[in-house]
């Protein structure tokens, strides 16, 4: 729980985890990990995606961000950021998307890659 609050608006892997608890001296293996990964997605607490670009499993905190399920994420693809695509528009999306393409879109796995905007603005420094 220590690692997902410092981590809340990053991504994070099973080996991510894994990683900081042997940093910390804490021995556990990776299947425990995993299992209680699986568990926290059960409960809602953390949402679990794969994208294109990764052969693992990301995870992140659904909370503070009370309808992260409901909503579009966005990841940085230079520092690893996830922002909330929490704009009155998504019931627009989601409706448009079915009505003329009949895709019925699932936001809670749903992640655009692209760069953050304090990651371009290093880039043009």
């Amino acid at each position: 729980m220590a690692y997902l609050d410092m981590h809340r608006e990053h991504s994070f892997s099973a080996y991510d985890v894994n990683a900081y608890m042997q940093e910390n001296g804490i021995q556990v293996n990776l299947t425990t990990i995993y299992r209680n990964l699986d568990k926290l997605t059960e409960s809602g607490v953390i949402m679990k995606y794969k994208t294109a670009e990764d052969e693992f499993c990301r995870y992140q905190c659904a909370k503070p961000h009370a309808h992260c399920h409901e909503h579009i994420h966005m990841q940085c693809r230079a520092c690893g950021k996830i922002l909330h695509l929490e704009c009155d528009f998504m019931e627009e999306i989601v409706h448009h998307l079915y009505e003329h393409h009949k895709f019925a879109l699932e936001c809670s796995g749903s992640v655009l890659m692209g760069v953050c905007a304090e990651c371009q603005a290093r880039e043009l420094v």
